[in-house]
Order: C-alpha cells, then sequence, then structure tokens
C-alpha cells in the first residue's frame, strides 16, 4: 500500500512523506525546494514531487493521501470553547459556531487541486482526514517503536482548535484522554512572549530557549498568564493569545498580546542583544512552561507513566530541549522519545503513519532522519563548473580523514552529505561543522557564516559511546532533542558545545545511520581525544537549511566560510587573493 502525507493546513510548514507498506521511505519540506522559509501560504507541491520520484512511483500508484487537519463536529466543546473565550471578538465567536470547518473545507480544494498537478487524480485514492494532534500523536507514538502501553503528550499553538493533547497509546491504537483548546495554549502562550521579546513565532521561540539560561527566572513571577487548578488550566487573555482589537499594534503590525503586557513588563524589546531585563523574562516564561507542563502531565499520564514509565512527545512544543530535560528526570520516567520533526512539517508522516495503522500496517520504528534528497558527485561537480563564482574544487580520496584535519586546525566547514535530513535539526546531513574544542569557533560561525546573534548557543553531534561519558544522564539522543548535564571533565575539553548553564543539547549518533558522519567524529577523537564536532545547521539567518549543492554553494559564497565538501567534492576559497 502506497501512502502520500501532505501537510500545510495551518498555512506554514509544508511537507509531504510518502509510505510503502510499512516503511517511511520518503520526506521533504517543501521550503527546502522553493527557497522560502516556512514556506508560508504555499502547498507541498515539489516536496510531494519529490517523494513520488525519489521512490519511483507513479501518480497514479498512490492508495491513500492523508492530511493532518479533520472537521470537527459542532457536537465538540472544542467549538464551543473558541466562541465562548473569544467573546470579545463576535466574528471569531460566531464563525467558531455557525461556520467552524471553513477552513477544513478550503484546505480539502487546494489539496485535491494539488493532486490534479501532481498526475494523482483525486476520485481514484482514497483521502483521509485525520486531526491535526492525533496526526502528531501518531507521528510520536507510531514511530517510537514502543511496545509497551504508552502515555503520549502533544503541545503545539493549536491545530483545528486543539492546542494540547493527553493520551495514551495500546497495541496501536491511540486513545484520547483530554485536550484543551485555544485560547487555552501553552504553546501559543510561548508564542505570544517570544514576540514581546523580539523575535517571530515558529523561528524565535529557540531564540528564548537559548536566551533563558542568561537569565534569572526567579526575578519576575509570569504566574499571572495562567491559571492552573484541578489539572485545568487557561491562559489569562487580558495579556496573551488574543485576537481582533485585543492585539498590542505596532507600526501597523498586530502582536498575539495585549497593551496590558506591555504597561506590565516594559516595552517590546528591540535589536539583538541579550539583555536586562529581557533575559530574566526568558527564563521565566521557560520555567513557566516547565512547570504548567509537568503538571499537567502528571496530572493525566502519572498513572501510566507509573505503570509502564514510556511518554512520547510531540507539536512544536515538544522541541523544547529544557522541558524534555525535566521530563526525562522525572521518578517515574523511564524513557521518552520525542518525533524529531515535532513541528507541523512533522505531520504529514503523522497522518500517513495514522493512515496506514487504521488499515493494519504496523510501521517501522523511526531510525533516523535522513529522508530527503542526496546527490552525486558527477552532480557536485556539475554545480560547481556551472556556478558564475567559478569555485575551486578537487575530489578527494579519504573525507573524514581530510576534514578531520581541517576541523583540527580550527576551521569551519559546510558538510553536506547523503540525503537531507527532515525537520528542523542539522544531523549531520546539511551541516555546519567544527572542532569544539578550538577556542572561539562558535563565536566565528555566529558572527561570520550565519549572521546570527552572538549569544546563540551550538550542539555536539558525538559518537554514541561518548555520550555515556560526556553527560550526567545516560538516555537515547539520536535527534538532538534533549539537553544534558555535562561531566566537568567535558565542559573544558569541548567548551565550544557547552551553554550557559552546564548543558548540551546533543546528537549521539549510532555508526549505522550516518557511517561517514561517524567515521569524521572517529578521526576528530584519534586526533583531540574528543569524539565531538560541532554541529550547526546549514544555512544563514532567515533562511532555509540548504538542500541542493546550487544551495550549498550559494550560502558558500555568501559567507566566510572557506571550506566546502559536497560528497567527495571539496570546494575551497582563494584567501590570498
Amino acid at each position: 500500500m502506497i501512502i502520500l502525507g501532505l501537510s500545510g493546513a495551518l498555512s506554514h510548514d509544508p511537507s509531504a512523506a510518502l509510505y510503502i507498506d510499512n516503511k517511511l521511505v520518503a520526506a521533504a519540506e517543501e521550503e527546502r525546494f522553493i527557497r522560502d522559509k516556512h514556506a508560508k501560504n504555499k502547498m507541498p507541491y515539489e516536496s510531494a514531487k519529490f517523494c513520488l520520484e525519489f521512490a519511483g512511483i507513479s501518480p497514479e500508484d498512490v492508495d491513500v493521501v492523508a492530511v493532518p487537519f479533520a472537521p470537527i463536529p459542532l457536537t465538540s466543546p472544542a467549538r464551543w470553547h473558541y466562541a465562548k473565550r473569544y467573546w470579545y471578538a463576535p466574528d471569531r465567536a460566531l464563525d467558531a459556531i455557525l461556520t467552524g470547518n471553513r477552513r477544513f473545507y478550503r484546505y480539502k480544494d487546494n489539496i485535491m487541486e494539488l493532486l490534479k498537478k501532481l498526475g494523482i487524480n483525486p476520485k481514484k485514492i482514497e483521502f483521509e482526514a485525520v486531526e491535526h494532534h492525533l496526526a502528531h500523536a501518531s507521528s510520536a507514538y507510531h514511530l517510537s517503536g514502543f511496545k509497551e502501553k504508552t502515555a503520549i503528550m502533544g503541545i503545539d499553538g493549536k491545530g483545528e482548535y486543539a492546542t494540547t493533547f493527553f493520551g495514551y497509546g495500546e497495541n496501536g491504537k491511540i486513545h484520547k484522554i483530554k485536550e484543551f483548546y485555544d485560547p487555552d495554549s501553552l504553546g501559543g502562550l510561548y508564542g505570544a512572549i517570544t514576540e514581546f521579546l523580539g523575535f517571530e513565532m515558529l523561528d524565535g521561540e529557540y531564540k528564548v530557549m537559548g536566551m533563558a539560561p542568561y537569565g534569572d527566572a526567579s526575578r519576575y513571577d509570569l504566574s499571572r498568564l495562567v491559571d492552573f487548578k484541578d489539572g485545568e488550566f487557561s491562559v489569562n487573555t487580558e495579556y496573551a493569545n488574543v485576537v481582533g482589537l485585543r492585539r498590542y499594534k505596532e507600526k501597523g503590525k498586530g502582536f498575539y498580546f495585549t497593551p496590558k503586557l506591555i504597561d506590565w513588563l516594559g516595552p517590546r524589546r528591540q535589536g539583538d542583544a541579550a539583555d536586562d531585563p529581557y533575559i530574566h523574562y526568558a527564563a521565566a516564561i521557560q520555567k513557566l512552561y516547565e512547570e504548567i507542563s509537568l503538571k499537567l502531565m502528571n496530572y493525566y499520564l502519572g498513572d501510566i507513566l507509573n505503570e509502564t514509565g514510556k511518554i512520547v512527545f510531540s507539536g512544536g512544543g515538544a522541541l523544547n530541549v529544557k522541558l524534555n530535560q525535566k521530563i526525562i528526570a522525572q521518578p517515574n520516567v523511564k524513557e521518552l522519545w520525542v518525533q524529531p520533526a515535532s513541528g507541523d512539517a512533522g505531520t504529514a508522516i503523522g497522518a500517513a503513519s495514522f493512515a496506514a495503522v487504521k488499515r493494519g500496517i504496523v510501521v517501522d520504528k523511526m531510525e533516523h532522519v535522513y529522508l530527503g534528497p542526496s546527490f552525486t558527485n558527477d552532480e557536485c561537480e556539475a554545480a560547481c563548473k556551472k556556478h558564475p563564482n567559478k569555485p575551486n574544487y578537487q575530489i578527494i580520496s579519504d573525507v573524514p580523514v581530510e576534514i578531520a584535519k581541517i576541523l583540527h586546525d580550527g576551521n569551519p566547514v559546510a558538510w553536506f552529505q547523503g540525503r537531507m535530513e527532515f525537520g528542523p535539526r542539522a544531523l549531520g546531513g546539511r551541516s555546519i561543522i567544527g572542532s569544539p574544542s578550538a577556542k572561539g569557533v562558535a563565536d566565528r560561525i555566529n558572527e561570520q557564516i550565519k549572521f546570527r546573534e552572538r549569544w546563540r548557543p551550538f550542539c555536539p553531534s558525538m559518537l554514541d559511546r561518548v555520550a555515556k561519558e560526556m553527560f550526567i544522564n545516560d538516555h537515547p539522543a539520536p535527534f538532538m532533542t534533549f539537553t544534558f548535564e555535562v561531566e566537568e571533565e567535558w565542559k573544558t575539553r569541548v567548551p565550544e558545545v557547552v551553554h550557559e548553564d552546564g548543558t548540551a543539547r546533543a546528537q549521539a549518533l549510532k555508526k549505522e545511520n550516518h557511517p561517514r558522519y561517524y567515521a569524521l567524529m572517529e578521526e576528530m577523537e584519534k586526533l583531540t581525544g574528543n569524539g565531538v564536532v560541532l554541529n550547526t545547521s546549514l544555512n544563514r539567518r532567515g533562511e532555509a537549511v540548504v538542500c541542493t549543492p546550487e544551495d550549498a554553494l550559494n550560502m558558500f559564497f555568501g559567507s566566510d566560510l572557506e571550506y566546502l565538501i559536497m560528497e567527495d567534492v571539496l570546494v575551497t576559497k582563494d584567501t590570498k587573493k
């Protein structure tokens, strides 16, 4: 059975994923192909086209098309809750009651047009509309490989109406326990404060998380933003998660917080500096997010965790690695599996996996995220020959050995190898790498290559056996979805990847998942004693991660990078000119 998952219902992060029977054979995000970060208001045409072509699937062979958005009946409490809580915006409230599924039908029409464009006859496929949070849940539970009864948690901004999901998986079936509905959204609240702190939603949340360790959460009490009692929570819409006339406006742009928040906390942050009091606000919202999430988790999922200790987590909120660190530290949690593409792009996988399981297929565990396109040496050479900057390049015979030497000399390298990753984390397919023991390499990458805030942290990729030595906690970490306390000795050995609070967001790599990247770390271990590399995504600030050799060359010549390795093709700059 061939199942095509298509996301993009929420007007951002469209993507496609392809299952052939039980195997996830391809997945990619539209932004990578069209070079438009988040690809807002676009449909996943190029990504779907790639998936089909990669797998050698003809459009007429597709059996099922699954999407992560579904109609919500009027009998559901979701639409009524939305209307009640947005009473101050009568147009929104009435719309939820009278035409609450209008967005779904508009999206379905767009999907049908997309299928025709792809050459898929809409009349000859089964169409599966999966509730947004069920798609998130499936992407985590069904791909975790967990066999025991498993707690499921989902936190994001919102789907159709739901914002937060608690349930469990057993014998392949997902059971709902509790959902919360817009505007009562922890993800939405974190996003609103992200806007107040001068960042944009969808990207800025990670910056807030990175800024938080520089602040003191005890300096400011933000608890008035959320009311929590007896397992119920609500966001205080006097301050945040607002629509319409309640929004604070600046230069004609409306934000998801109110003027009352400005009156309380002061002006919205401007610029790139991590400064007082905003670093403390970042620390305080991170603390509040962690506290409420953990309270809800233990309230609704505590019994299941006490029974089996297994939990999976998805939704944009699952990319908060500090929260994940707190979850695995809970005494009743034995193992947490976080979907590496937890944001909305990952719902293409979730919708497809949900549709597969519904049809009696047991889908494989997700072992890696290398699901996008790859390129041959010939294709990389051809891109060099065509590029207007006429790159200096050569074929090298032993990539891990040669690149390790360049890293050891203190140089960052653009690393373009194998299939492109799916999801927001660079995991050795499309990365900028450096030696974590080379003083100043992190600052150089921030300032001269990625052109981003100097306080932004970097992550280590390491041999899986090294993770057990480097971190205080022993927990699987293949996808950079957790932070760990770094052992004191390692803080001085790899200082460029240790954050302000003494933690690091890690990728512990298994050899079978990326042999060449693993071999590079083995060579670094021979040279430095540390089987670790500094790793960040191969893109500049505000850009999508590179996809093709042409994209890599454009970034190379648009930054101070001096070395780019594309498969066996080493590109260098003549810095003497």
